[in-house]
């Protein structure tokens, strides 16, 4: 489903995952990282690849003592993908992670699928990330970013939103966790 969004592969993992796409493998990396967490040796054994690091906490408001992805970071994540599909050979593989592959990946994946193809509903977008990582629970913060940037009028936010809402259903202890870490916005449609 998602190859028929960009003509190359995707991947979407967290760091205990990486050893497995060693050896030339992927093209570009798009790594998202805690600020305080060291570089991960693993792309030792990437081979030539191009790759965007940036640095912030999985949060999605401003919390004391933890950086939030900020409109800039947004900014880098659709350039880089812009810079792909601009120049598409160039890229065999793109792999994105984050620390589980779950929240700041899947949001950066989803805004680059929805830039390369502006015309499909922002769903689609979703299910195809969803469709290369089951656990997809895109980063409300990054993805309301993206909509305003992409002049997509809140359907990227809603698609989001709606994937939420499902996963929430299915997997309740999401809930709660995205409670407990100061996430509520992202699962108010889930409380009674």
């Amino acid at each position: 489903m998602a190859s028929d969004f960009v003509p190359f592969g995707l991947t979407v993992c967290g760091l205990s995952e990486l050893c497995n796409f060693g050896g030339g493998k992927v093209s570009h990396v798009l790594s998202i990282l805690d600020p305080e967490m060291a570089e991960p040796s693993d792309f030792g054994d990437y081979g030539e690849h191009e790759r965007l690091e940036l640095r912030f906490h999985d949060i999605i408001e401003p919390t004391r003592g933890q950086i939030a992805p900020e409109r800039s970071d947004v900014e880098r994540i659709l350039d880089f993908g812009r810079d792909l599909l601009s120049d598409p050979v160039d890229c065999r593989h793109l792999l994105v992670h984050c620390h589980a592959g779950v929240s700041r990946s899947t949001a950066a994946l989803t805004m680059i699928l929805a830039q390369a193809q502006p015309d499909r509903p922002a769903a689609d977008a979703v299910a195809a990330v969803v469709a290369i990582r089951a656990q997809t629970w895109p980063n409300l913060r990054m993805i309301e970013f993206a909509d305003d940037i992409l002049g997509r009028r809140g359907e990227l936010v809603a698609a989001v939103r709606q994937r939420h809402f499902t996963l929430g259903k299915q997997r309740p202890e999401l809930v709660q966790f995205m409670i407990d870490n100061g996430r509520i916005r992202e699962v108010e449609d889930l409380i009674d």
